[in-house]
């Protein structure tokens, strides 16, 4: 493939691990990460990013402390050489990198995820400006079709005004009407 971006089938060969010890370190977050399909000759290919080289060179060649320890110490103890110290000097700034990466991806989300809850909030703030404007419009809608009712039906309120004032003479009736009642039983 290219310089950068490198198969299941060459990170093995060069880290000296079978295909499925490779796909094995490919995790659903790694791949979503680090993996990348390239389409070559019609066929998909899948291919590790720079920084998913460096991370799964990290692991295959001494990512466990056992491994350090083989390389950097002779049969009875004492440091066999310091080409170790700077290799593991080189993997850390390499690590560094890595790192500082994965930082700037996470504040380009970071920046996304903000204006998008920018954006959610504007629209959220319009909605409710919409629905105020959608009350006030129906409360005018319904004063208006009251006063249009009024100008349409004058009889209807002059009938339930007189309604109203023959109640109120019945209930006056009644009370002279009982008044004169018992001051003939009374006699």
């Amino acid at each position: 493939m290219s310089e950068n971006l490198k198969t299941i089938r060459e990170l093995a060969d060069e880290f000296n691990v079978s295909k499925q010890a490779v796909r094995k370190r490919l995790t659903d977050e790694f791949r979503a990460n680090y993996v990348e399909t390239v389409y070559s000759n019609g066929v998909k290919t899948l291919v590790v990013t720079v920084t998913g080289y460096m991370l799964l060179k990290q692991h295959f060649s001494g990512g466990n402390n056992t491994g350090k320890i083989a390389s950097n110490v002779d049969g009875n103890g004492v440091k066999a050489n310091d080409t170790s110290d700077s290799k593991q000097i080189t993997d850390d700034g390499s690590i560094l990198k890595i790192l500082e990466q994965q930082l700037t991806v996470k504040d380009k989300q970071l920046e996304n995820k903000d204006l998008q809850i920018t954006q959610m909030q504007n629209l959220l703030d319009q909605q409710q400006r919409l629905a105020l404007q959608d009350k006030n419009l129906l409360e005018e809608y319904k004063a208006e079709n009251d006063g249009l009712k009024l100008l349409l039906n004058p009889s209807e309120n002059k009938t339930e005004a007189n309604e109203k004032t023959e109640e109120t003479i019945r209930k006056k009736r009644k009370k002279w009407w009982h008044f004169g009642k018992r001051k003939n039983n009374g006699d």
